[in-house]
């Protein structure tokens, strides 16, 4: 079978330890990625790009971010939203405040201030855990809601919250076309990506996965639950951050802080639950899971009541797709709780052991 590693041998403990130890697995992401940048900008048009690809992208990056603090720091958080806003907020500010401030520059800025944002609000978990600590991180969420929309500094004095830009370049070059913001989305999810994975496989990942599995075990061994918990929150904030710059800068252009209602925390949330807690690869999958299927849904559904001669509306379309994308969550995560992450390893490793069973 093509999927094996005979004759693949380890001659050092730097070859041991690669993200891609299985020579066809870098052959697979150098695909993927080399159809990701040229393929797909030859093929795809300003539809797929606006309305599935770039939104995917963002959602991704962000499910990252949020999969660092619930996956592998166990630290469950239902503030990803504010911090996401935080992020926005803080990138428009510089962007607009500083006279020729560059566009990546002003994104990383904007994720420090979510960093700040996450840092401050992750100060409760080091006292409390589980359903107590979400509660308090949900307390992120009002709070950003009431500072957006109350303290008119953070909007430039706008009376209802809305901001918008325009004119954004990198580097000199616009970024104003559907192909521009998807090359940009998709470079900078490979760099965070790559950024992330490398953290969690280092000392501080085994550091976070130790408070996750044991938190009284891990302080008796050594590991810090401060430094532990509050750098999970720092690196999770951070990036969730700069996707929330991204959301507003590249696919709202204009938005309001109701563009990052709570509604975003949850379906955060939902993405790492469905794709796979504690799994990079599974925050692809869970944002593409909540991004495409509702799509799906919404054109499927008035074919297959048209063809049992049955005629819905735009308005019960828009329900029906709500109760089966809700009853599919349910289903899914009763069938396999750890998520579609769990199934794409146990399917590579079934095709490492074909033909024998397992």
């Amino acid at each position: 079978m093509f999927y094996r590693e005979n004759g693949q041998f380890k001659t050092s403990y730097r070859a041991d330890q690669q993200i891609f130890p299985i020579s066809q697995d870098r052959i697979a992401i150098v695909l993927v990625l080399a159809f990701a940048f040229l393929a797909v900008p030859a093929l795809a048009s300003d539809y797929l790009f606006r309305a599935i690809l770039i939104p995917f992208l963002i959602f991704s990056l962000a499910a990252v971010g949020v999969n660092i603090l619930v996956g592998y720091c166990g630290q469950i958080s239902l503030g990803s939203g504010a911090f996401m806003a935080v992020g926005a907020y803080g990138a428009y500010n510089f962007f607009v405040r500083i006279p020729g401030m560059p566009l990546i520059p002003a994104l990383i800025l904007g994720g420090l201030c979510a960093t700040a944002f996450g840092i401050l609000f992750g100060l409760p978990s080091l006292r409390v855990k589980g359903l107590y600590l979400a509660v308090a991180t949900l307390a992120a969420q009002f709070f950003s809601d009431w500072m957006f929309l109350r303290i008119k500094w953070f909007t430039l004095d706008t009376p209802s919250g809305s901001v918008s830009v325009s004119n954004l370049q990198v580097f000199g070059l616009p970024i104003e076309s559907a192909l521009s913001k998807y090359l940009f989305c998709l470079a900078i999810l490979a760099l965070m990506a790559l950024m992330a994975k490398n953290l969690v496989r280092g000392a501080i990942g085994r550091e976070w996965m130790a408070i996750r599995d044991m938190d009284v075990a891990a302080a008796v061994i050594g590991i810090r639950p401060m430094f532990a918990k509050l750098s999970a929150f720092a690196v999770s904030s951070f990036i969730v951050g700069v996707a929330g710059a991204l959301w507003a800068f590249i696919y709202l252009g204009a938005w309001e802080p109701a563009a990052f209602s709570v509604d975003q925390s949850f379906k955060l949330l939902f993405m790492v639950i469905i794709g796979g807690m504690g799994s990079i690869m599974g925050s692809f999958f869970g944002a593409a899971f909540i991004v495409v299927l509702p799509i799906a849904l919404n054109q499927f559904l008035p074919l297959l009541a048209g063809a049992f001669g049955i005629e819905i509306s735009t308005a019960g379309v828009s329900h029906a797709e709500l109760m089966i994308f809700g009853g599919l969550i349910v289903w899914f995560l009763i069938v396999e709780p750890h998520g579609l992450a769990k199934l794409w390893s146990i399917g590579k490793q079934k095709l490492r052991l074909w033909p024998f069973p397992h």
